[in-house]
């Protein structure tokens, strides 16, 4: 599939008045707008100055995106939906029993909330809209289109259900990007890699894993291979943490705010051992009566060590699809790299230190920002193309069933 992503030359280039795109990366655990300038791209804070934007939503009489959401993410766990993005595109069969917790008896599916039940279209259009909102907000002005960043790996019900959140906000997209070639675009790698270098993008997010294999190839960018697992990223890695402390504390019949509380908790003790090598847990709240812990970081990595080996294992699918050894560059997209076990995991197996001087959350919507320029006609012709590739195998079905 050949993505044109500029205009042919124009005279009047110069003189036509520039446009506003957006880049929008609509995430599982953050979502982030971004737009052109004069430096590049930039992703667009609040008031305060805070970019990341949490992808939480709250139903009680009114709706509420972001931090205020996530505020109420233990307080008013019925009504306050996380990771919405996982549940995008897919029905009861694709999920576990657990995932099934706290949806509404209804089809298609959606969440129980106190405001009826929200689908996870309707929950993703808030944040779209938020974010525009926040965009129009900064700027000043209406954009002309958006680009929205998919994971390589979604489905085509999925990267459909995110078009039609896209359109309930009322957004014009212009594309639907998928996140490692737009973190590809925003490393520059388009412009400055030489001639038949290959690129390695790990995107491990907080609800999805991709790898993507590209080929610098007489001026154009070409995806060679996709991988991934739409259904592995951070949520995952907190769900071991959780595991850990049940069994750590023989919690047994645990309801649904406990284990909303116990999965907050997990998320902030795996950020924390980002930055420490170890962190105490104390028991509070209905936990009091119980032990404070302790876990490490070397706990932390032997109870990882299965989900990291997922995407080791979706590499060497990728790397083989794509008929390639070696790879020049590896860039780290997506806030679960930050933990120093993936980072290690993956300079071990390329065999070479990953490229991630820029903002692993941040780097999606970037990449995503500078496509949405050049699609909303502020291109000058010479842009690069973008050769990608649908993610999952195409057949057409006969008789008896058969592809």
């Amino acid at each position: 599939m050949l993505l044109q992503i500029s205009e042919p030359n124009s005279t009047d280039n110069a003189a036509r008045e520039r446009k506003r795109g957006l880049g929008i990366d609509l995430g599982t655990t953050n979502s982030l707008v971004a737009t052109k300038s004069e430096q590049g791209a930039d992703v667009i804070g609040d008031a305060s100055g805070t970019r990341l934007v949490p992808s939480v939503v709250n139903f009680n009489g009114g709706v509420k995106v972001g931090v205020a959401a996530l505020d109420l993410a233990v307080s008013d766990v019925r009504n306050t939906v996380l990771s919405a993005k996982r549940f995008m595109g897919r029905s009861r069969d694709d999920l576990s029993e657990a995932q099934l917790l706290g949806l509404a008896g209804t089809d298609p599916l959606a969440f129980d909330t106190g405001d009826g039940p929200k689908t996870p279209v309707e929950v993703s259009s808030e944040i779209l809209r938020a974010l525009a909102a926040r965009a129009r907000d900064s700027l000043e002005e209406q954009e002309e289109g958006v680009v929205i960043t998919v994971p390589a790996y979604f489905d085509d019900r999925q990267r459909q259900a995110t078009r039609q959140a896209a359109e309930f906000a009322g957004l014009n997209v212009l594309r639907l990007l998928n996140e490692p070639t737009a973190a590809a675009v925003a490393y520059g790698l388009d412009e400055t890699i030489a001639e038949s270098s290959v690129v390695a993008v790990y995107d491990l997010g907080g609800g999805t894993f991709d790898i993507s294999i590209l080929r610098m190839e007489r001026g154009l960018l070409r995806v060679l291979a996709t991988g991934g697992d739409s259904a592995l990223g951070g949520d995952d890695f907190d769900e071991v943490i959780v595991s850990w402390m049940v069994d750590q504390w023989a919690l047994i019949d645990l309801t649904r705010d406990q284990q909303r509380r116990l999965s907050v908790t997990a998320r902030a003790i795996k950020e924390r051992l980002s930055e420490s090598s170890e962190v105490s847990i104390e028991a509070s709240g209905e936990f009091a009566h119980l032990e404070d812990l302790s876990v490490t970081r070397e706990t932390l990595a032997s109870l990882c060590k299965g989900l990291i080996q997922r995407t080791l294992s979706a590499c060497d699918q990728a790397l083989g699809d794509a008929d390639v050894t070696e790879v020049a560059h590896v860039v780290l997209v997506g806030g679960s790299t930050r933990m120093p076990v993936v980072h290690d995991a993956v300079a071990q197996y390329f065999g070479r230190e990953p490229l991630c001087s820029l903002n692993p959350d941040e780097v999606v919507a970037l990449g995503a920002a500078l496509q949405a320029d050049i699609l909303v006609g502020n291109g000058d012709g010479d842009e690069a193309l973008l050769l990608d590739v649908i993610p999952l195998s195409l057949g057409l079905e006969t008789y008896g069933g058969l592809i």
